[in-house]
């Protein structure tokens, strides 16, 4: 019996993303991009980038001399060290021409700094609730059912186990009824996160289309790859019956596993409170 939770489909839309149908991975993209400027990419403009001390314990980016600000005008910082180095490290290593749809890092800080949705704190919680209740459950062919129960049905057993839960199962198209005591304990879960971590997770989920594979994630209970590989259970395997163009399923792969990475590390680092002792730049 399949259980809940094959995949989260573009639930997120009503809340965190234009109205638009878009491939997989560029939903963020679309709001971080358009919600400031439709530039994606420009001549590289400075040569060196450092980190400083800002005001009320914060980080800031310089870029030569100048103070990087963020696509909604405001002063770039980083709540710790640790992001900060992140984001210098994304500027640092571009080329002659700077792609700002690469750089992750940078993106999810001026999303927390700009806030471009104008939401609250428990705004973004209740729409991650929301994706975790728009469920769609696959019902054939059998073998698929079965790929599904055995790599899905760990994950969702270990959920169970670490926030002491029901997921329920069904057979139903529409999925089974989350008990409210679930919804309840997830809510309340994602209310110990700060407003940077809630963005980064939230990223997270957009990418792997999952509440439940974010959390594994999150909490190091699957790595990267794993949650990438069950996030695309269902595409591997029409794609293992039908063929597929091989370099484009290769790119998709890959960026899908640097957008789920970064906003992992995001999620992380914006929860460090200590400080990173070496600094990324040497004079």
């Amino acid at each position: 019996m399949l259980r809940n939770l094959v995949r989260f489909h573009n639930c997120l839309g009503h809340a965190f993303s234009p109205p638009t149908v878009c491939p997989r991975g560029q939903m963020f993209k679309l709001l971080s991009v358009k919600s400031y400027s439709i530039i994606t990419e420009r001549k590289k403009f400075y040569e060196d980038v450092s980190i400083s001390h800002g005001e009320g314990g914060m980080f800031e980016i310089n870029l030569d001399r100048r103070k990087l600000k963020t696509p909604g005008g405001k002063l770039f910082t980083a709540p710790n060290e640790a992001l900060a180095i992140a984001v210098a490290n994304e500027w640092d290593t571009q080329k002659d021409i700077l792609k700002f749809y690469s750089m992750h890092m940078t993106t999810l800080c001026n999303t927390a700094l700009d806030n471009p949705t104008f939401r609250s704190k428990d705004q973004m919680i209740t729409a991650i609730i929301h994706v975790y209740n728009c469920t769609e459950i696959e019902t054939e062919p059998p073998s698929l059912v079965e790929l599904q129960n055995n790599e899905w049905d760990p994950v969702l057993n270990w959920i169970e186990d670490r926030y002491n839960v029901v997921i329920g199962s069904s057979t139903s198209i529409l999925g089974p009824e989350i008990p409210q005591a679930t919804m309840d304990t997830f809510r309340q879960h994602l209310g110990s996160y700060n407003f940077w971590s809630l963005t980064g997770l939230e990223y997270v989920i957009t990418q792997l289309k999952s509440v439940v594979l974010a959390f594994a994630l999150i909490d190091k209970h699957i790595t990267v790859e794993q949650a990438v590989l069950l996030s695309r259970l269902e595409e591997e395997f029409q794609i293992g019956h039908w063929g597929n163009v091989e370099w484009a399923h290769d790119v998709d792969l890959y960026e899908l596993r640097s957008r789920t990475a970064a906003g992992a590390l995001f999620v992380h680092f914006s929860s460090e409170s200590s400080t990173v002792k070496r600094k990324l730049m040497q004079d």
